[in-house]
């Protein structure tokens, strides 16, 4: 599994992404149970408010070999500010509408 990682611009001067790489590497929450090497490929921020470069920067991370698009927790479940992304159920769909099929979505990270 190649994965590219898409955070919130928000969150990141107070997190630098250790509790996702560390997740990923041990396979927990949103990885449990997944048999196979993950690699990331990426990790970006959605570029600010609504979220209007996800999908942009997904379809590269794609280009440049993920096979799985990741919208890390502090999108969706507003991990560590306790406020999710108001956009986040836009930005999901937007990205699956414009991926299609071919990529998996995971939806958080922890």
């Amino acid at each position: 599994m190649k994965i590219g990682i898409i955070r919130c611009r928000q969150t990141e001067d107070m997190c630098p992404g250790t509790m996702d790489f560390k997740i990923i590497r041990e396979k927990k929450c949103a990885f449990e149970g997944i048999k196979e090497n993950i690699e990331i490929i990426g990790m970006v921020s959605c570029g600010g408010c609504p979220g209007k470069k996800v999908v942009t920067r997904a379809k590269e991370m794609v280009k440049r070999g993920a096979d799985t698009i990741v919208l890390a927790s502090c999108i969706t479940r507003g991990n560590p500010i306790g406020f999710p992304c108001p956009h986040a159920a836009i930005i999901e769909e937007s990205v699956k509408n414009k991926l299609g099929e071919k990529v998996q979505i995971i939806n958080y990270t922890h």
